[in-house]
């Protein structure tokens, strides 16, 4: 066990089944290397469950629940309804993984719309922040959130400028770095980590996506997120232990039922 304050990894996806021959072997190779929350967001209703039943078996796994853009091309309507069942039956952080992606050009944009501001209005309903996926759509979410204020959240792996970065400031958020700041050709992103307020930065991972650099394209896992964090604090020439203070702080403000933990 590292003896630097553990860190909380914002936003990982253990759930997922990359994980399913080793996930409580990832978990504790996490712990270990002092990684001590772990926030699992769902992607679609038919894995609320997956999520779920992760976080009751793995301890410092905690839930939150939504519907990703790039799923709304098989959600229904109906599903909105099993999301506000799941969040009256388990104790979610937050509404998420919710937002828009405009990458994909085949993504129905207008669907993707709509799931987005149905479920900003369930986080509003159930007091709740949201964990935002923004690829390519930044001032598109931006809008929305103006029009449906919401309690905070984060957003995730943020890769837009220094403008948009304020304004998601501004509305209550903070900003999610992780494996993508490791990258050597990632200038833009590593100015943002570096010249940010610290107070507007929290850590994550996305594993087992957008792995650091050292990994060669290979499978991420939270374990990683001390490494990340490490590098983050070089960037920004502190040291991790205030790095690790900082970002564990910020994530308890945009979550505030991290709190509890």
């Amino acid at each position: 066990m590292t003896d630097l304050p553990p860190l909380i990894d914002t936003h990982c996806h253990l759930d997922a089944a990359e994980f399913d021959a080793d996930r409580d072997a990832v978990a504790a190779a996490a712990r270990s290397a002092g990684v001590g929350i772990l926030v699992i967001p769902a992607v679609a209703r038919d894995n609320f469950g997956a999520v779920a039943a992760v976080c009751r078996d793995i301890p410092g796994c905690v839930p939150a629940f939504g519907i990703h853009p790039m799923r709304v091309d098989r959600a229904l309507e109906e599903d909105l309804a099993a999301l506000r069942g799941q969040l009256l039956s388990d104790p979610a952080v937050a509404v998420g993984e919710i937002g828009l992606d405009f990458f994909m050009p085949l993504y129905d944009q207008a669907r993707q719309t709509f799931f987005l501001v149905e479920q900003l209005k369930i986080a509003r309903e159930f007091e709740l922040p949201v964990l935002l996926h923004v690829r390519r759509a930044i001032d598109a979410v931006l809008k929305q959130l103006r029009l449906t204020p919401v309690p905070g959240g984060i957003a995730h792996a943020f890769n837009g400028s220094r403008q948009q970065a304020d304004e998601f400031i501004r509305l209550g958020f903070k900003l999610g770095f992780g494996g993508a700041l490791t990258e050597p050709r990632a200038t833009r992103i590593r100015e943002l980590a570096a010249t940010l307020p610290l107070d507007s930065i929290v850590l994550e991972t996305d594993a087992p996506d957008i792995p650091p650099a050292w990994l060669n394209r290979g499978r991420n896992t939270p374990g990683e997120l001390p490494k990340i964090a490490a590098m983050l604090a070089e960037l920004r020439g502190i040291t991790r232990e205030q790095l690790g203070l900082a970002t564990s702080a910020n994530a308890r403000a945009a979550l505030p039922r991290l709190a509890a933990l």
